[in-house]
């Protein structure tokens, strides 16, 4: 009978025989990036991953193996390779040679994201924060210390400080293709609207992702014309490369889709974590308790709590649709609360019901 050891030995031997596949996978997968770049196809083909998914599927099935498991490996080998696709395309296709940009806010989490993808696409970028390490090369603690000589300004500071620097800069004409990155729009929506107006080159985005993330693919960009056309084409091209999904918003609908997209799940995920804060019970052992519900929920709010406190509190303050969005929020928890009090069932089943059909993809 063999022992143990022997058996472990051999696992291990499997194991790196997986890991030589992969970075077969992964040289392969450059190949087949680079001349999806010079035939001028997409990098995300998703009929092809179908068929990959498919067949592996078939595979795992002849093998009397767990095709849900096969499909979980192949998806993560699958997303390996278009990150991989993906940031050679932008380096390869970038529209920053001989350029510069400046980040401000660029010591921040999102504003360092916006650092290195600047850097990717071949800018020569500068940091303006008071929190940078102001002797490091390009790296000032004010913006204002910066000339006025850049091909593109990035605000990415908080947004009561973005709507100074943007008064600032309407004030003295700042140069150069500037857009914002703000998670909502209304502190600063008239100055950038009087700064197309002037004739600056100004307009305005909202990433719908987090600073950790390595892959566009499947995320959302919305981006907003201030009333400069060339400007948001300007800026829409530096994301040309990239797999992100692209969309055009106006200011005005901006900032009432953001208090149920952001806001709502915010104060959910706030009120979440509050009550159980409050409860007295420990997060190990609810842990451990958990349903599939709860354990997701979990995550969800864990990320929230994660997150800049301060921002949260800005994206639901400065929003003048968040209290309408807060208070139905508070409704619907009443509403909950009185059909458990009251024994309504049937109350109860037709919230349910108006959930699944708003969720219905019919």
């Amino acid at each position: 009978m063999t022992d143990l050891k022997t058996l472990r030995k051999q696992l291990t031997e499997v194991d790196m025989k997986i890991i030589d596949l992969i970075h077969q996978r992964q040289s392969l997968s450059k190949k087949i990036g680079s001349i999806k770049r010079k035939e001028g196809k997409p990098t995300r083909d998703f009929l092809r991953e179908k068929q990959v998914l498919e067949l592996a599927t078939s595979h795992a099935e002849k093998l009397n193996m767990e095709p849900g498991v096969i499909v979980d490996v192949m998806q993560l080998l699958i997303r390996s390779s278009l990150k991989t696709q993906e940031k050679a395309r932008v380096k390869a296709e970038g529209q920053g040679s001989g350029r510069s940009a400046l980040v401000i806010g660029g010591a921040g989490r999102m504003g360092n994201w916006f650092v290195e993808f600047m850097k990717s696409q071949g800018f020569d970028v500068h940091v303006a924060d008071p929190n940078a390490n102001s002797e490091t090369e390009n790296t000032f603690s004010n913006w204002q210390e910066t000339n006025d000589n850049y091909d593109v300004t990035v605000v990415a500071a908080p947004l009561r400080e973005s709507a100074a620097i943007l008064s600032q800069m309407l004030a003295i004409t700042r140069t150069g293709l500037i857009f914002d990155i703000g998670s909502l729009k209304a502190p600063f929506k008239e100055t950038l609207k009087q700064m197309a107006e002037k004739g600056m080159q100004v307009a305005s985005i909202h990433p719908m992702f987090g600073p950790n993330t390595d892959l566009l693919s499947g995320k959302h960009i919305i981006f907003m014309d201030v009333g400069s056309d060339q400007s948001l084409e300007k800026v829409q091209k530096l994301f040309e490369s990239t797999t992100a999904q692209k969309i055009k918003m106006s200011l005005d609908n901006h900032d009432f889709a953001i208090s149920y997209v952001l806001g709502l799940s915010h104060a959910l995920n706030i009120a979440f974590s509050k009550v159980l804060s409050a409860s007295g019970e420990k997060k190990d052992l609810l842990s451990q308790l958990s349903s599939t519900t709860f354990k997701d929920q979990l995550g969800v709010a864990k990320r929230v709590t994660d997150d800049n406190p301060h921002l949260y509190y800005e994206i639901q303050h400065l929003n003048k649709y968040s209290l309408k969005t807060i208070a139905e929020l508070g409704q619907a928890v009443q509403e909950i609360f009185d059909c458990v009090d009251k024994g309504n069932e049937g109350d109860f089943v037709e919230m349910m019901k108006q959930g699944k059909s708003y969720f219905s993809d019919e």
